[in-house]
């Protein structure tokens, strides 16, 4: 039998990446608590970052903006600059990339690195994260803390659990000190596991990793299945490799690579809309910017989806459903008039806070169904006609009447990426 050789697995997470991007961009903030936020005139108002200066006053991602200026008066906000972000994401990557060509994207701020190969020119792993947060620190003025062990859920345990809270942001977590080091932490600690499983868990007797990696697999999915039904047993199964720090998954490079299942547009509206015309004028823009990212990426789909979240907050409601379609299309007004039936079929009539539309069951769009009641042609043309103009002028240089009313959103996100200013 083969000896399976013991990778050596970076996980380099960016400590508050998006403040520590705006404090090196403007370093008469260095001294200084910042938080970059969303527009609070605009539903965004919350916390997406706050630099180590700006937490030490209690300020927390997440939390409203006025409760976060409310614990520390002086703090500097910044808006998010998302296309800022990811070009200095991308360079960090760069960064990574002279150490291993193995490198896995996991978020914006969090990559994986095998650098198991790498030994024999950049030296031991404690050398090569070192260097890495130099050379990092220096190209771009974010801090990169790093968890090392033989596998990435180790590696990420090794960083959230010990490398963010010490002041050399280094650890190693050897798979041989699981035992003394992992299994006594607390089982919210867990990769994986949330509030409500952590709740779970506890409800099961178990509060500490360990507590979940000396159970039996076997005794496990028995009490998964009495807890949470018979599908329960995959849930099972991760959770106890995850406490016992089993994971044979490798560093993918081209993990997003993979074949896209479906092609989404969500938007959380500026205020409750109510009106019919109101609400179609937003599920056109949906449909709009979900076709023409098929057209794009050169496929069509077979099955709508619209998502709706209704008021109030304290119980929302809802619903999300869809519909199959005759025929594959990518063609804007054959998805919205799907999106219209399907709204109006579901809708309790209540105020609406967030829309979403969605096209799935995707093919290539080389081939298509003629139809004799329309020019199919025509219609492909003009849009790929409109689609050159945005792709070379912007997205709202071209935009349909409806969207300059004033329920019209496409002007405003044409300004953003994922839901922030660029």
């Amino acid at each position: 039998m083969t000896k399976t050789t013991e990778r050596t697995i970076l996980l380099a997470d960016c400590q508050s990446f998006y403040a520590s991007v705006e404090k090196a961009s403007y370093p008469e903030y260095k001294n200084k608590p910042l938080a970059v936020a969303g527009d609070p005139a605009r539903r965004s108002g919350i916390i997406l970052a706050a630099c180590p200066m700006a937490k030490s006053f209690g300020v927390s991602t997440a939390e409203r903006l006025g409760e976060a200026l409310k614990k520390c008066p002086e703090l500097v906000i910044v808006r998010p600059r998302m296309k800022h972000y990811i070009d200095v994401s991308l360079a960090i990557t760069d960064i990574y990339k002279e150490y291993t060509d193995l490198v896995e994207v996991f978020s914006i701020d969090e990559q994986f690195l095998d650098i198991s190969g790498s030994f024999k020119i950049f030296g031991d792993s404690l050398t090569v994260a070192r260097e890495i947060q130099k050379k990092v620190l220096l190209q771009t003025g974010v801090w990169v803390r790093i968890g090392i062990s033989s596998n990435k859920v180790l590696a990420k345990s090794a960083t959230d659990i010990w490398a963010k809270k010490i002041k050399s942001g280094i650890f190693t977590l050897p798979r041989t000190e699981l035992k003394q080091l992992l299994w006594p932490q607390p089982v919210n600690k867990m990769f994986g596991v949330g509030s409500r499983m952590s709740s779970h868990f506890e409800r099961l007797g178990m509060t500490t990793i360990g507590d979940i990696a000396r159970t039996s697999l076997p005794d496990l999915k028995s009490k998964f299945r009495a807890r949470f039904g018979k599908q329960s047993d995959i849930q099972a199964e991760v959770m106890w490799k995850t406490a016992n720090g089993l994971d044979e998954s490798p560093v993918a490079p081209y993990t997003f690579s993979s074949p896209q299942k479906s092609i989404s547009h969500m938007m959380t509206l500026p205020q409750d809309y109510l009106e019919p015309n109101e609400v179609e004028t937003i599920l056109l823009e949906l449909s709009e910017e979900v076709c023409r990212d098929s057209r794009r990426k050169g496929c069509m789909g077979s099955v709508v989806t619209v998502s709706c979240t209704c008021s109030p907050y304290e119980a929302p409601t809802g619903f999300s459903r869809q519909m199959k379609l005759t025929d594959p299309t990518n063609n804007t007004n054959k998805v919205y008039n799907a999106a219209k039936k399907i709204f109006y079929n579901f809708w309790n009539g209540m105020p609406i806070r967030r829309l979403g539309v969605t096209l799935s069951g995707l093919v290539d769009d080389q081939t298509y169904q003629l139809s004799f009641f329309e020019d199919h042609e025509r219609i492909r043309s003009l849009e790929e006609a409109t689609d050159k103009i945005k792709e070379r002028y912007g997205s709202a240089a071209i935009v349909r009447a409806s969207s300059l009313t004033q329920a019209g959103q496409a002007l405003e996100r044409s300004l953003k990426i994922g839901g922030h200013y660029k």
